[in-house]
Parts: structure tokens; C-alpha cells; sequence
């Protein structure tokens, strides 16, 4: 219950698994329980922020942008870490330190990988990449108290959540557990937090592990903190100020009543799907039966 005492009241640095490609979707509406959406701040690949609307929002939003080159990385990553001292509010930052979304596929490359090197050998989660864990906790830990080690599953006979699937109202059911660990209880040396950061994978994988077989993390459950009425009415008022902006927009200029003005809105209305398309075609994964040849394809080599 000192987890549920301190979570949104604190700055912490979120750790969690890379499931899908509604992670961050699940990561915003957690802090949004808990009171810190506000300031729900997120490490991403640099590609991110072109996709439209999305990318655009996370780029005001104050995300942290990487290219993957650990070169180009880890001055923006010391720079992006430091200015966070002056944070009006707790904040959250969060980083998926695998780096990329669990597949198949890239689940067989990190067992072999962890074969070869004598590795404990991951079943439900990637290997961490920790150069930017470190990096966060060398440069964080004088005054972010906490990491939280959060796991991501989803019980047996409900799909995994996508965008998609979202936009096609299939419901879905997720279980998320929290465990905090003082940021004093970290080692020191570069080398043994990366090590610290492997074995939380390594507790992480048997967890989930033994929520497939039981169906639920354990027997102590944070209260659920419900849904705010503040964000909904905050939703209310953005829909209906939004319809509302389109309606004096479409009415100011004629939009609905002559042929050209029914062109544009025909034109905005295509860019819209493109763009959603877009973004469906960025996030989705792989489709099953390209995994599979990909999978049986690296088993015979």
C-alpha cells in the first residue's frame, strides 16, 4: 500500500513491457487515474513525431525524442533529463527499455540471443536495452525518488489492444502491475544498473509467466482509483467545442452549400483517413502468417 500512498504524488521513472501499440495509450490512462496526465512524459523513437496529429501532439507535449544512435543519444538524453529538475508538478517519465514492441519474431531473436550468451532465456519479454535506463538513473536519481517496475499482460481469451481495434470498439481486458523501488536502492556503477535493469526483466518474465498459468499477478490489489469527472467533463467540452468550431467554420464560408465547398470538405475528409491510415499502417503489427514464415524461415537457418 506504500505504492498506492505515493504513486501520482511523486516524480517517478516508469519502467514497463512493451506489449503493443497502445502501450502509451495504457501508460496516459493510468496517470490519468492517478492524477498526473498532465505531466506524463515519455522517451520515443524520433519517427514518432511526424505521424500526423499524434506526432504533433507529442512534440508540444514535451516528449523525449531518440534516433537509436547511442552517438546522437546520450547528450539529448542528459540534456532532456536535467531540464526536468525544475518540473512544476510530479511528473512521470516513462521508457520502454526494450526498445521496440514484442513480436514473434523479435521474441525468437532475443532467445537465441540469450542462448548464446548464457542468458536467462525470456519467454514473455525482450531483452532491455539498458544504455538509456542508466542514463536516466545516473542523471534523474538526485531528485526523482522512484522507479516503478510496471507490467503490462492481458488474460487469456481477450485480444490484444490496438489502435485499430479501438477505432473498431472491440473491447479488451488488461492487468497491470506496479512495483516501486526507491531510487536509493540502486547501485552505483554503470554495469550493475544495467545488470539491476536485466534482472527486473528477468523477475518481470516469470511473472508473467505465472499470471498465464493463474490468470492474475497476486493477492494484494491497488484500489482502482476510478475514472475522474473532471476528465470527462474536460472531453464533453472539447467534442462540443470542436463541433462547434467546424459548424461556424463549414457555415462561415459556405462550406455545405455550393459544389466547391463541398469539394473541400470532401478533401479534408480523404486527408483524414490518409492520415489515419497512416498511422493504422505504423502501429499495427506484423501480420500472423508473415510471422509465421518468418519464424519457421529462422528456425530451419
Amino acid at each position: 500500500m506504500e505504492t498506492y500512498r505515493l504513486i501520482g504524488k511523486e516524480h517517478a521513472f516508469l519502467m514497463p513491457n512493451h506489449m503493443c501499440d497502445t502501450d502509451i495509450l495504457m501508460m496516459w490512462l493510468l496517470a490519468q487515474r492517478f492524477g498526473c496526465l498532465r505531466s506524463a512524459l515519455m522517451v520515443v523513437k524520433k519517427s514518432s513525431k511526424y505521424l500526423p496529429i499524434y506526432g504533433w501532439a507529442i512534440w508540444f507535449f514535451g516528449f523525449v525524442f531518440l534516433d537509436r544512435s547511442w552517438e546522437k543519444d546520450e547528450q539529448k538524453l542528459k540534456s532532456s533529463f536535467q531540464e526536468l529538475q525544475d518540473f512544476p508538478r510530479p511528473f512521470w517519465l516513462t521508457m520502454f527499455v526494450e526498445g521496440t514492441r514484442m513480436t514473434p519474431v523479435k521474441l525468437l531473436e532475443a532467445q537465441e540471443f540469450a542462448a548464446s550468451r548464457g542468458l536467462p532465456v525470456p519467454r514473455h519479454v525482450l531483452i532491455p536495452r539498458t544504455k538509456g535506463f542508466v542514463a536516466a538513473v545516473k542523471y534523474m536519481r538526485s531528485f526523482v525518488p522512484a522507479v516503478y517496475d510496471i507490467t503490462v499482460a492481458v488474460p487469456k481469451g481477450h485480444a490484444v489492444p490496438s489502435l485499430l481495434s479501438i477505432c473498431n470498439r472491440q473491447p479488451s481486458e488488461v492487468k497491470i502491475h506496479i512495483k516501486r523501488y526507491s531510487m536509493k536502492e540502486l547501485p552505483e556503477s554503470d554495469a550493475s544498473i544495467a545488470q539491476w535493469c536485466r534482472d527486473r526483466f528477468v523477475e518481470k518474465d516469470a511473472m508473467l509467466e505465472k499470471f498465464q498459468a493463474e490468470g492474475r499477478f497476486g493477492d494484494q490489489k491497488i484500489p482502482d482509483a476510478g475514472r475522474s469527472l473532471k476528465s470527462l467533463l474536460v472531453c464533453i467540452t472539447c467534442t462540443c467545442t470542436t463541433y462547434f468550431g467546424i459548424y461556424k467554420f463549414c457555415k462561415m464560408f459556405s462550406l455545405l452549400s455550393t459544389w466547391k465547398g463541398n469539394g473541400i470538405l470532401a478533401a479534408g475528409l480523404a486527408m483524414a483517413v490518409l492520415f489515419l491510415h497512416i498511422l493504422f499502417e505504423y502501429t499495427k503489427l506484423p501480420q500472423r502468417s508473415l510471422v509465421a514464415a518468418e519464424t519457421n524461415e529462422k528456425k530451419k537457418n
